[in-house]
C-alpha cells in the first residue's frame, strides 16, 4: 500500500496527527518536500512533539523514516530533532535514511530570507532560508548533503555559493559576507555525523515497494501554498500537492494507491495573501483560542475564517484525493450555526471555481450556506456517536466536493479520530 498525505488548505490542517494515527500501519514514512519551515505536531505519552524535518511517526519503533531528495535540509535543526526524539524513542538514527541529493540550508540562506522579508514586507516567510536554498539548487550552485561527505568537492561548491550569496548580502542589504572558513569545517563535521544515515532513498523505496512493504508519503504545508498552484506569490517554495511526492522522490505515479487530503472543519492561514472567508470579529478570536491557532514553527497567530468549499474542491481536484480527513471538528462545537462558502461573487458574476490569479481572488465575496451547529463531542466510539448536525455538515462537504470524508478528528491525541468505513 502506497499512500500520500497532503494538506488541502494553507497548511496547519493537522497533518501531523493524521500521519501519526496512520503510521503504525506503515513500514516506512517518507517526507518528500519543504524544510524546517513546516511543523507537524503530535502528542506522544502526553508530550508534545513537533517534527520540522524528521518524518512524522519515526518515534514509533516499527517505522523507518526517510528524508527524500526534495527536502531542504537544515543541519542544525536536524541534529536538534534527532536528539529530542531519541529521548523518547530508541534507535532513531538506525531507522532514518537521508538522501544525498537533499539541498542543504546554509546560514547565509537564512540571513537573506530574513533581510528580504524585512526589506519589502515579503510574503510571510518563516525566515528559515528555504526559498534561497531552493533558488541556489535550481541555479545549480547549491550544496547538497552528499557534498558534505567529499571535502574537496565541498570546498569548491561552497566557494561558489558563497561568492553568489555574499554579493547579494552586500549589494542589496549592505550586510557583511559569510566567511568560508567559518562554514566549511562545520559542514564537514556535520557530514561526518550524518554519514551513516545517508543513502540513495529512491532505490531504497523502490526496493521496499517491490518487497510489498507499505509506504506513506508525507507532505508539508498545504495545496494552497504550492509554488505553482497556490496563491502566488504568497506561497512556499516547493511542490506541496500530491504530485510533488513523485517529483521529490522520483516515484512513478502508478505505484500510488490512495491520496488522503487533510482539511480543517474551518479555515486558517498564516502570513499575507488572499483569504476569502476570513473573519475578524469575536468569532475569529474564539476559533483561534479554542483551536490553539498559533504556528508550530513561528508561534504566529493564525488568521481564522469559515470553511471555504470552493477552494477545498479545487484542492481536492489538483491533488486527486481519494478521501478527506476532516480535523478539529470539536473546535466548532457549541456554535449555534456555522457557515460554509459555496460560491464567490465578483461584480455581477457568480463563481464556483477560484480565479487562477491572486489579484482576482482578492476581490471575491464569499457566498455562504448557513448550517446548524453541534453540541460538544464526548468520547465517541464510532460515527454513530457523533452529533447528527456534524454528520450533516460532513455530508454537505462530501456532496459539494464529490469526495468521501473517511477520517474525523476531534481532539489533540492521535487516538481521537473516528474512521468511517
Amino acid at each position: 500500500m502506497i499512500t500520500v498525505v497532503v494538506g488541502l488548505q494553507w497548511g496547519d490542517e493537522g497533518k501531523g496527527k493524521i500521519i501519526d494515527y496512520l503510521s503504525h500501519r506503515y513500514d516506512i514514512v517518507v517526507r518528500f518536500q519543504g524544510g524546517a519551515n513546516a511543523g507537524h505536531t503530535v502528542y506522544h505519552n502526553n508530550q508534545s512533539l513537533v517534527f520540522h524535518l524528521l518524518p512524522t511517526g519515526i518515534h514509533r519503533q516499527n517505522v523507518t523514516g526517510v528524508i527524500g531528495p526534495g527536502v531542504a535540509l537544515d543541519p542544525d535543526q536536524l541534529l536538534i530533532e534527532l536528539q529530542k526524539v531519541e529521548e523518547i524513542s530508541s534507535s532513531v538514527k538506525e531507522r532514518l535514511l537521508i538522501d544525498p541529493r537533499c539541498p542543504v540550508v546554509l546560514p547565509v540562506h537564512k540571513a537573506i530570507d530574513g533581510w528580504e522579508e524585512e526589506l519589502k514586507g515579503g510574503v510571510g516567510t518563516t525566515k528559515r532560508g528555504i526559498g534561497p536554498t531552493y533558488r541556489d539548487h535550481y541555479a545549480r550552485i547549491g550544496i547538497r548533503v552528499g557534498d558534505t561527505l567529499n571535502p574537496d568537492l565541498l570546498k569548491s561548491r561552497l566557494k561558489l555559493t558563497l561568492e553568489f550569496n555574499n554579493q547579494i548580502l552586500g549589494a542589496r542589504y549592505g550586510k557583511p559576507p559569510f566567511l568560508f572558513d567559518d562554514i566549511y569545517p562545520e559542514l564537514l563535521e556535520w557530514g561526518k555525523k550524518i554519514k551513516p544515515m545517508v543513502r540513495d532513498t529512491h532505490k531504497f523505496i523502490m526496493d521496499q515497494i517491490e518487497a510489498k512493504k507499505s509506504v506513506l508519503f508525507e507532505g508539508a504545508q498545504g495545496a494552497l501554498l504550492d509554488i505553482f498552484f497556490g496563491t502566488y506569490p504568497y506561497v512556499t517554495s516547493s511542490h506541496t500537492i500530491s504530485s510533488g511526492a513523485l517529483i521529490g522522490l522520483g516515484i512513478p505515479p502508478q505505484y500510488v494507491n490512495e491520496i488522503i487530503g487533510v482539511a480543517k472543519a474551518y479555515t486558517t492561514r498564516v502570513g499575507k495573501g488572499p483569504f476569502p472567508t476570513e473573519i475578524h470579529d469575536e468569532t475569529a478570536q474564539r476559533l483561534r483560542e479554542q483551536g490553539n491557532e498559533y504556528g508550530a514553527t513561528t508561534g504566529r497567530p493564525r488568521r481564522c475564517g469559515w470553511l471555504d468549499l470552493v477552494l477545498l474542491k479545487y484542492s481536492a481536484s489538483i491533488n486527486g484525493v481519494t478521501s478527506i480527513a476532516l480535523t478539529k471538528v470539536d473546535v466548532l462545537s457549541g456554535f449555534p450555526s456555522v457557515n460554509v462558502a459555496t460560491a464567490y461573487r465578483v461584480e455581477s458574476k457568480t463563481l464556483d471555481y477560484p480565479p487562477s490569479m491572486t489579484y482576482e481572488l482578492e476581490k471575491v465575496e464569499p457566498l455562504y450556506k448557513e448550517l446548524q451547529g453541534w453540541a460538544a463531542i464526548t468520547d465517541p466510539k464510532s460515527i454513530d456517536d457523533l452529533p447528527e448536525e456534524l454528520l450533516k455538515y460532513i455530508e454537505f462537504i462530501e456532496d459539494y466536493t464529490s469526495v468521501k470524508v473517511r477520517y474525523v478528528s476531534y481532539g489533540k491525541k492521535s487516538s481521537e479520530i473516528i474512521k468511517i468505513d
